[in-house]
């Protein structure tokens, strides 16, 4: 959902049952909100300034640590109310499905008579569970940090391996590390050195590892790397190629349904597979054979609309749960989204909501026409000012002008790739279409976590105020604002909030979205197509 749309949403709704996820991307950003909370929440605010030993990581074990404390003391505030109109807990109950146990039990405290409805309203606190502060990172955000005069800091310095740090040394329990965009051999090899990934001596994680794939060979190869170093995988989340938001890690044509049929045909093997090797492991280790670790679950998210469709997904390929992101943007009781934006994507249709050149990682970006960070980009080319001045070198990766990598959205890489494309002897439009490509690039690490500072009134010289936003092409079908009561009632299907009569089932709009996807792939080709392009194509 972006760096900064849901920075705090554990805070907002943990204490109801509900998960969520932070990004680590921003370590600034959570250093902002942190003196945010303290300051609403009456705390003591103790800076940690960019030039203190490990800053990085220590903010977000800081950041962490107060969200955690914050839904700790709702949670407890919402379990000491009574079962009543206007409560915390009445809000809690009413938010559930009718088939989870405490919504049955609370049917009976209604009908029951006075005298049992004490032993029956401490029967309903005694199932209460905490909503999951899960943590997400991106394997390739692991851009290197510096010392003074262009001196690399070792890799643990480096930001994805700070925030798994960050992450680990908190004091967040039954909590997940949600990794994304593949396989990073050096990350996953620093995560296995820490002892707060280990069992307890009932085979359950503290700390738990989900790894985000697209297809079945990306969870094998990931998992059995991770298990060779004796780290388990406790999720699989399979998220769709393209009907997903932010980044699209498109496949070559398979679709979200054979490949969750896959997962559940082949499931018996993976785990199989992962555990021999995490066993193997844990022994040369020398760890007690007997602690066993949960089974790995499995899930989905990506275009899921209807309860329909996220009960037709658990109950056809055996999913442990569906992940719902986008139609949250329009709920902004938990996600941080500024006016603007937020009629902007409400009043978003198909045409509006687009696969995007603009990210710098160079994969296709879900963005939305007339976000306000877009224009700011255009009025810099208009201006041949193109890029940004790169604040933050979140996304700086790019070595190709010299060792100290630049982010391809920064005005120093483009200016150094304007001028090298010119040197080369390419006919107008050849030259055109290459320098449209290098400033398309957008400053999205900044732009993702404006809408944040923006609503919070907090400091925003340095980022500005323009925002991006990167939503899934699902959003096109919910078209106003909601609560929170609202959207749970719309995903339990108490309630329907998509007005479109014509959207399509989630199978369907991702088959249309691919069909899409290959016909902008086979334009952008040269002609005539090379044999291998055509293979590919076919």
């Amino acid at each position: 959902m972006g760096i900064g749309y849901t920075v705090d949403t554990p805070a907002k709704v943990a204490h109801y049952g509900i998960d969520s996820v932070i990004s680590l991307v921003d370590d600034g950003l959570m250093e902002k909100m942190r003196y945010h909370y303290c300051k609403i929440t009456n705390r003591i605010y103790h800076p940690i300034a960019i030039r203190t030993e490990d800053y990085r990581a220590r903010r977000i074990t800081a950041y962490l640590n107060l969200i955690n404390e914050i839904v700790e003391e709702k949670f407890q505030a919402l379990s000491d109310s009574e079962i009543a109109p206007g409560t915390e807990l009445f809000k809690y109950i009413n938010l559930l499905p009718e088939s989870s146990e405490i919504k049955i039990i609370y049917n009976s405290f209604k009908k029951s008579q006075p005298k049992n409805k004490k032993k029956i309203e401490e029967a309903i606190k005694k199932l209460l569970t905490k909503g999951s502060i899960d943590v997400n990172i991106m394997s390739k955000g692991d851009a290197v940090r510096y010392k003074s005069h262009n001196e690399p800091l070792p890799a643990e310095f480096n930001d994805a391996h700070a925030a798994v740090r960050g992450f680990l040394l908190s004091d967040l329990e039954n909590s997940s590390l949600i990794i994304s965009a593949g396989l990073n051999p050096r990350l996953f090899t620093y995560i296995s050195t820490f002892k707060e990934i280990l069992p307890d001596e009932s085979g359950q994680f503290k700390k738990k590892i989900v790894i985000k794939v697209s297809d079945f060979r990306s969870a094998l190869i990931q998992g059995k790397y991770l298990a060779q170093r004796g780290v388990w995988t406790s999720e699989f989340r399979i998220e769709s190629g393209l009907n997903c938001g932010g980044h699209a890690f498109a496949t070559k044509g398979i679709l979200l349904g054979p490949i969750l049929e896959e997962f559940k045909e082949r499931r018996a093997e993976l785990e199989s597979e992962i555990r021999s090797l995490y066993s193997k492991a844990m022994l040369e280790k020398g760890f007690d054979q007997s602690i066993k670790p949960n089974e790995i679950l499995i899930s989905a998210q990506g275009g899921i609309g209807t309860n329909t469709e996220a009960e037709f997904l658990r109950d056809q390929y055996n999913l442990s749960s569906t992940g719902w992101g986008s139609p949250f943007l329009l709920v902004p009781e938990v996600v941080n989204i500024d006016e603007k934006t937020l009629k902007l994507i409400s009043e978003a249709d198909e045409t509006k909501i687009f696969l995007s050149n603009t990210s710098p990682f160079g994969i296709p970006f879900y963005s939305v026409k007339g976000n306000t960070k877009d224009e700011e980009k255009n009025l810099r080319i208009k201006h041949n000012v193109p890029g940004s001045i790169c604040p933050k070198r979140f996304v700086a990766l790019n070595t190709e002008f010299g060792d100290k990598a630049l982010c391809t959205a920064s005005k120093d890489y483009q200016k150094l790739k304007i001028a090298e494309i010119k040197s080369r002897e390419l006919n107008s439009d050849l030259q055109k279409k290459e320098i449209d490509n290098v400033t398309a690039k957008c400053c999205i690490c900044v732009g993702l976590g404006t809408a944040a500072l923006l609503v919070n009134n907090l400091d925003h010289r340095i980022e500005g105020e323009t925002v991006s936003i990167c939503p899934g092409p699902n959003l096109a079908y919910f078209s106003k604002k909601v609560s929170l009561t609202q959207m749970v009632d719309h995903i339990y299907g108490r309630i329907n909030l998509i007005i479109n009569p014509e959207r399509p089932h989630v199978f369907v709009k991702e088959i249309s979205l691919y069909i899409d996807h290959l016909k902008n792939e086979i334009a952008e080709k040269l002609k005539p197509i090379q044999e291998k392009q055509k293979q590919y194509f076919e």
